[in-house]
């Protein structure tokens, strides 16, 4: 995919902290509860960003990590934390294998009681601003400092963290080539506390175009390219129901100027989720949807020592199949 340049950390942002209402808290309570996993990745805390946000940076750094690594950011969901993320989903066994930077962001009880990135909040979805622009800032350290690529950066997340892996995409298109949203809202689907509620169930419908506009006034200076997006959804989520994907497909494939029906489907082992891809007149897929049959809410993984196997079972985190092999691949990171 063709690069583009990245602009320079912000050095002058909001000061940090906002609470949630308690309307807010309600939401984090529905998206995601989950208790905490065995500790097993070694996390780095890192400071010493601009963080008006007031969110928590950690660094997973493989041994053999070469210069110049590709930088992927991983949002955990309601409840949850960086190292919960981190040791659940299967992301650091692709790093060490692929040597790719992983930035795990962490919410704080401060900013939501629940810790669900305020997905929802105008003020932290807004670019250069709250949690959105903490992010991004955290990005440009791992850049500066700790050996990250500026033009290879990727982003991906669970509930509310797929949610504000939509927000990432539509705010910052010059800082990500690709994301990966799971169990997750398009960008703008809320904008209020009760807004929140119904995108989640029943979901909004919109048009593809209207869904675009939402997503192109994230950065509406921006001329393109904009970021290739994955789309993992469970189709027995009553969480975030399954419609959700479907207006994520219309959003991001009305940004990318493709049609709304698939270019190809396919079926991936072991459970038979049903994959989508829409691609370009070059053949580039820049939108993939992939559904995961009678999957409820939560990011799929699939322990084993298989080459497509990865991540530890828990409370949303179904032995189903393994989401970030696929999205690793996604993402272009894989050694092949």
């Amino acid at each position: 995919m063709t690069s583009h340049p990245r602009p320079p950390v912000r050095t002058a942002l909001r000061a940090a902290g906002r609470r949630a209402s308690a309307g807010a808290l309600a939401v984090a309570a529905v998206l995601l509860t989950a208790p905490p996993a065995q500790a097993a990745a070694t996390l780095e805390p890192v400071t010493g960003f601009d963080n008006p946000g007031a969110l928590s940076m950690y660094a997973y750094r493989p041994a053999d990590l070469p210069a110049e690594a590709p930088v992927v950011v991983a949002l955990h969901g309601c409840t949850q934390n960086a190292q919960d993320y981190a040791d659940h989903s299967g992301l650091t066994e692709f790093a060490d294998q692929h040597g790719f930077l992983l930035v795990f962001a962490e919410q704080s009880t401060a900013n939501n009681a629940n810790r669900c990135f305020n997905w929802f909040q105008p003020g932290d979805i807004t670019r250069d601003q709250g949690e959105a622009a903490s992010l991004r800032n955290m990005v440009g350290k791992a850049v500066d400092e700790l050996g990250g690529d500026g033009e290879r950066v990727y982003v991906t997340g669970l509930s509310a963290g797929g949610a504000m892996t939509s927000v990432m995409l539509a705010a910052y298109p010059d800082v990500f080539e690709a994301g990966a949203v799971v169990a997750g809202l398009p960008y703008q689907c809320a904008t209020t506390v009760a807004q929140a509620f119904t995108c989640m169930n029943p979901g909004v419908d919109k048009s593809p175009e209207e869904w675009a506009e939402l997503a192109r006034s994230g950065h509406p200076s921006w001329d393109g390219p904009w970021p290739r997006v994955a789309i993992w959804h469970g189709t027995a989520d009553t969480t975030v129901v399954p419609r959700n994907a479907d207006e994520l497909r219309d959003q991001w494939t009305a940004v990318h100027g493709v049609p709304h029906t698939p270019t190809r489907t396919s079926t991936l082992p072991p459970n038979d989720t049903e994959r989508e891809e829409y691609t370009t007149a070059d053949g580039t897929v820049v939108v993939e949807v992939d559904r995961v049959p009678d999957m409820e809410h939560g990011t799929p993984v699939h322990p084993g020592d298989g080459p497509e196997d990865c991540g530890q079972v828990g409370q949303y985190y179904p032995d189903t199949i393994c989401s970030s092999y696929h999205v690793t691949r996604f993402f272009g990171l894989d050694a092949g």
